[in-house]
């Protein structure tokens, strides 16, 4: 009895993941396919991957839309990560005023679509700085300008990969993370390190972030991947073809040559899949630890 109902177990779960991975076998498939034969609904395994990779590389670009999203995703998660960091320890660690109410608004952030901060964040990115100190001067000179009339000045950064970079760089879910995980931490350990003498800097490099790997794993799984797939926000800031992220650079090679190349665009998405992954892979021990520390405490 338990031996036939292990096998039906086993076959819900193997059919479920067959259906889960689908549409990587088929991209996968179609990515070794002729153009002729990739549309068609043969699921036969062609000749063709070295070819259309070879193509998508020389003929497509995709290798700088590649590196235009691996320089993003690096820094973004190497960025959030380090300020995620310090603020989670600053709201544990330091006693400052309306503590309470600045983790309020820091969640509060989170009920905040990212799409209706698109236009409002397009125009402070967008538009460029005052050009004379008589320029700054009158719009700083006006609050009420400042706090409710429409953005006239901004940092000028289109078309840059600050543009991509820099309003990511804070995160609500990565300061909740590492605040819920400093509370967790005894207390015990911050007043020895004051005992010691030990400055804060010293307490966060020698004590906090050793025993935070798992969590700072989790949160670079997460912050890489997210970066990665983004493709709202650099379609709408980047116009550059040489500046754009891998996700839209699909949606460009689909417009290339005569015609779609669906192999290309096959082998395209199958190969950017392969970052990512990778990244999971090397951290994957850790974003589930990560994961489970956060849901025991």
């Amino acid at each position: 009895m338990y031996r036939r109902n292990a096998w039906i177990l086993h076959a819900v779960l193997i059919t479920t993941v067959v259906i889960v991975a689908f549409p990587i076998l088929f991209a996968v498939i179609k990515a070794t396919q002729t153009r002729v034969d990739v549309l068609s609904p043969s699921l036969i395994p062609g000749t063709q991957f070295v070819e259309n990779v070879r193509n998508v590389f020389l003929n497509a670009n995709l290798l700088v839309f590649m590196r235009n999203s691996f320089i993003a995703a690096v820094a973004v998660t190497v960025g959030k990560t380090t300020l995620s960091l310090m603020a989670g320890m600053a709201l544990v660690y330091f006693r400052f005023p309306f503590k309470r109410v600045v983790f309020g608004l820091i969640l509060l952030t989170l009920m905040i679509p990212i799409q209706v901060l698109v236009v409002p964040l397009f125009d402070v990115i967008s538009l460029q700085p005052p050009q004379t100190f008589a320029e700054w001067w009158a719009w700083i000179s006006r609050p009420d300008r400042i706090l409710f009339q429409p953005a006239e000045y901004g940092f000028g950064w289109a078309n840059t990969y600050a543009a991509l970079i820099v309003p990511f760089l804070a995160s609500a879910t990565g300061t909740f993370l590492f605040r819920q995980h400093f509370m967790a931490i005894p207390s015990s350990l911050a007043d020895a390190a004051r005992i010691d003498g030990a400055t804060p800097w010293q307490f966060l490099r020698r004590i906090l972030i050793p025993m935070s790997w798992n969590t700072i794993g989790a949160l670079a799984v997460i912050e890489f991947v997210y970066v990665w797939n983004q493709y709202l926000w650099p379609k709408v800031i980047i116009r550059r073809e040489e500046l754009q992220v891998v996700q839209v650079g699909l949606n460009l090679i689909i417009g290339t040559g005569e015609g779609v190349e669906w192999g290309y665009v096959m082998a395209g998405a199958t190969l950017s899949l392969v970052p990512p992954l990778l990244v999971f892979m090397l951290l994957q021990e850790q974003f589930m630890r990560g994961f489970a520390l956060s849901g025991g405490k």
